[in-house]
């Protein structure tokens, strides 16, 4: 008769649990069933967080545009319609890009809706 070792499903299960929570601070990344708990709100936050981080990166374009709009003579809010009248397709991102890298053709992109 040969011997039967158990558990090796249980703690795979267990070492990847404490994989993913390698970085945690305290017992949270040591300890299984802190982890666990840890692992339940930071998943639920992730999701929160990833709508969170493009609100905050729109914000973000919108007030670099304003600042480079305003050198320009130009208001936020007048460029955009000024943009969307002349049928210039440019998103917030890529205009925030031009008026942080590349003044120069920001300038040229304010003065073509003048």
């Amino acid at each position: 008769m040969t011997r039967v070792k158990r558990g090796t499903i249980a703690h795979k299960k267990r070492e990847r649990v404490l994989k993913h929570t390698k970085g945690f601070r305290w017992g949270r990344k040591s300890k299984e069933r802190a982890a666990k708990e840890a692992l339940l709100h930071a998943w639920s936050r992730s999701f929160r967080g990833r709508k969170e981080k493009k609100r905050e990166y729109r914000a973000l374009w919108n007030v670099r545009i304003n600042a480079a709009a305003r050198e320009s003579g130009m208001t936020y809010g007048t460029l955009i319609s000024a943009l969307k009248k002349k049928e210039i397709k440019l998103d917030r991102k890529i205009l925030s890009m031009l008026a942080k890298d590349y003044p120069t053709v920001f300038k040229k992109v304010v003065e073509s809706v003048k």
